[in-house]
């Protein structure tokens, strides 16, 4: 009730503003954006006739009639979100949209649904806290994080923090911790393919083991002097030669020891160049006396030593290469053998679609004029090149149209008729091959093909031109079947043998929980050049620990449909383990991560967590740095131009035998390019976070898993059809 003038024309204010908004949604475009007044002629019309049908009173009414309405010209500023202390929780929501194919939250919010998350509420808030506090410097120093390959003069406050912790369960892993420092909806953790250095030598390492298991298995039954046969005729396969030579000399023929032995060779941590991914490479060493060392592949995992993980997949190539029959040696010298052509007829056709490609999305939409024009403009403004490009893309056009083109590109040239005459009886296509028009024309000849076949077929899509120029790629590479050019046709057959390798060690990867369909066909693989994910590398983490078993991770452990009602369900996470390594082979990485920690580029932590009685806690893990930059080079090797793209530290760790888990450090954009930390940066927080995870680590081991939280009840408002708030 309006008991003062005030209250009254507030009340009929609010009225007409409501009246207002309910009769402008029959046209809201015209009545609040076009005509104010329109809108405020039909808000009076029903004020009468809501009086005299006796739903308001007529005080109420003059009130109304006398308020006027106040219009926006701008949208209000929107509420800045905070995504750091729900993002757990919103990732979880997002997750049971796509489990239960709904279309959006809004259909998850009314759901009479109730889910409980395996996330230990009190540490994501202790840990949230620790983050939130990263970016301060006092902070930063009284942890310890200035130093050498630590924190530098840049700020800190543009470093965003990933950590995620993991525990075994009997039947599955469940997601305790999830927590980052980044204020945006990305998910550092699965939400992007990163590059994180040399935690690519723990999924190389893996690949290398499985070759020694599956040798092991083909071997071990053999007699010795077949094996010795086998070791003499692999020249061109390096593990099989030291497989079937150490089983040949070994009495104890154990699959571990067999392991242990393969952990010892040796490989030059020396840089070198090498032809890998299509062109000369070098890589790099972390540190100057890695550059004379001969380390064991268990030394150079443990120092994460560069050039030696080089050679080391240099060799699990040669080894696939191998397992096809291929003798490389003999393939790339013997210029007779037929498969030689069967590789080169492949390069051809798979480089000339990637060519075929590039030229497609140029030429496309484009009509003729616009098609030749555009040809024209990519060669250099020469009446014999021109001739040959137009003629290329009209073979029948007359002598004049040839005139008229080249007058139009070469408005300062003066042609004589004879010249003309002679341009267009010299440059036409029944005078050269379709290679050697592109090569007068200076303008790749498939690039030529495209435009005349789009000028016959304007409406061509690229499945059909591809199938279209299936000889013409084959007719272009030519001068790559002529048996006077070995160095280019032996440098292409290697690209495609490294490709066809590439594939078979990416079935490995993928079965190791690889997370990306594709690898990069080039040695730097094993140094990370292909990316990663850190959740990718706790799922590894997790089939190690756990003696070579995947268990299914688990973050949503049951959900609770209608409670209380006949339609009440309850679901709960059915695991399916499944087998990836042999124990040996999980048994062999778990030493191996366990020795980066006591002695290797993870040591910072060794030590730090102990047990409740007072014991050092079993600690190990795979440290990598990724600095990914597009670096183009010159004559001579001289740096031209460089873009910054990211740069991340990342140290995926096992914390005894129930705790995994990954750290990482993140900055995108070209801020990247003022930090110069390693992956000492993560291994250090870890070691940080020692107070804050000790009481979630000092839990008792319980049958049924670790304890559930249910997952908050978002604040929303009935929606139609809805009779009560819903549970989340």
């Amino acid at each position: 009730p309006a008991t003062t003038p005030a209250e009254l024309a507030r009340k009929g204010q609010i009225y007409r503003q409501v009246l207002s908004l309910l009769l402008a949604g029959r046209r809201p475009g015209f009545y609040l954006a076009a005509d104010y007044e329109a809108l405020a002629r039909l808000t009076n019309r029903y004020l009468h006739l809501l009086a005299d049908a006796g739903v308001i009173d007529p005080v109420l009414r003059d009130a109304a009639l006398k308020a006027r309405l106040e219009f926006r010209n701008d949208v209000p500023p929107s509420a800045a979100q905070i995504y750091i202390a729900t993002k757990a929780t919103e990732q979880l929501r997002d997750q049971l949209v796509s489990m239960l194919h709904l279309p959006d939250l809004y259909a998850l919010d009314r759901l009479d649904l109730s889910g409980w998350s395996s996330i230990d509420t009190a540490a994501q808030r202790r840990i949230s806290t620790v983050l939130s506090s990263l970016g301060d410097q006092a902070y930063e120093h009284s942890l310890g994080r200035y130093g050498e390959q630590l924190l530098g003069s840049a700020t800190p406050a543009r470093i965003a923090w990933s950590v995620v912790l993991y525990e075994r369960g009997a039947d599955c892993n469940f997601v305790r911790i999830r927590a980052d420092s980044l204020n945006e909806p990305f998910d550092i953790n699965a939400g992007a393919k990163l590059q994180l250095g040399s935690t690519a030598k723990l999924r190389t390492l893996i690949t290398y083991l499985d070759i020694v298991d599956a040798l092991h298995g083909r071997f071990v039954a053999l007699p010795r002097d077949q094996l010795l046969v086998i070791a003499d005729s692999a020249k061109d396969d390096p593990i099989t030669r030291w497989a079937a030579g150490w089983m040949a000399k070994t009495k104890g023929r154990g699959l571990q020891a067999m392991l242990d032995a393969a952990m010892q060779r040796t490989y030059s941590g020396s840089p070198g160049t090498y032809f890998t991914g299509g062109g000369m490479q070098s890589f790099a060493n972390f540190a100057k006396w890695e550059n004379h060392a001969v380390p064991t592949v268990a030394d150079a995992f443990t120092n994460s030593i560069n050039n030696a993980f080089i050679r080391l997949i240099r060799d699990i190539v040669s080894y696939e290469i191998a397992q096809d029959g291929t003798q490389v040696s003999e393939l790339l010298n013997d210029r007779d053998d037929p498969a030689r052509m069967t590789y080169l007829r492949r390069f051809a056709d798979q480089e000339g679609r990637v060519y075929l490609n590039r030229f497609w999305r140029d030429y496309r939409g484009r009509t003729p004029d616009e098609a030749l024009d555009l040809l024209a403009s990519r060669t250099r403004p020469d009446p014999r090149r021109l001739a040959v490009v137009f003629l290329s893309v009209h073979p029948n056009a007359r002598r004049a149209a040839l005139g008229a083109f080249l007058a139009q590109h070469l408005p300062q040239a003066e042609i004589s008729d004879d010249e003309l005459w002679e341009l267009y009886r010299k440059s036409g296509p029944s005078q050269f091959s379709l290679r050697d028009r592109g090569y007068l024309a200076g303008i790749h000849p498939l690039e030529l093909w495209l435009v005349r076949y789009l000028q016959q077929h304007p409406n061509a899509t690229l499945a059909e031109v591809t199938a279209a120029s299936a000889e013409v790629r084959q007719e272009v590479y030519t001068w790559l079947f002529d048996s006077h050019s070995p160095f280019q046709q032996n440098m292409r057959i290697r690209m495609l043998l490294e490709e066809d390798a590439f594939d078979k060690i990416l079935q490995d990867w993928r079965r190791q929980g690889y997370p990306f369909g594709r690898l990069v066909p080039s040695d730097g693989t094993a140094i990370g050049s292909s990316g990663d994910r850190p959740d990718a590398l706790a799922d590894l983490m997790g089939i190690i620990v756990n003696d070579g078993v995947r268990l299914p991770t688990v973050d949503l452990r049951r959900l609770q449909f209608a409670a209380g009602t006949p339609y009440e369900t309850d679901m709960i996470a059915a695991p399916q383990p499944q087998r990836v390594l042999a124990s040996e082979v999980a048994k062999t990485v778990q030493r191996a991560l366990s020795s980066v920690v006591s002695k290797g580029t993870g040591k910072a932590v060794s030590g730090v967590y102990r047990t409740p009685d007072g014991a050092p806690l079993p600690i190990g893990g795979k440290t990598g740095t990724g600095d990914n930059r597009y670096d183009h080079f010159g004559r001579g090797g001289r740096l031209i131009s460089q873009r910054v793209v990211d740069r991340t530290a990342t140290f995926v760790f096992y914390l005894g035998n129930r705790f995994y888990g990954t750290i990482t450090a993140y900055v995108p954009g070209q801020a990247a390019a003022e930090y110069h930390f390693s992956s000492a940066l993560a291994v250090h927080l870890l070691k940080a976070l020692q107070p804050q995870l000790e009481p979630l680590l000092n839990t008792p081991i319980s049958s049924s898993g670790p304890a559930l939280s249910q997952l908050p009840t978002p604040e929303i408002s009935e929606g139609p059809g809805a009779s009560s708030p819903a549970s989340d």
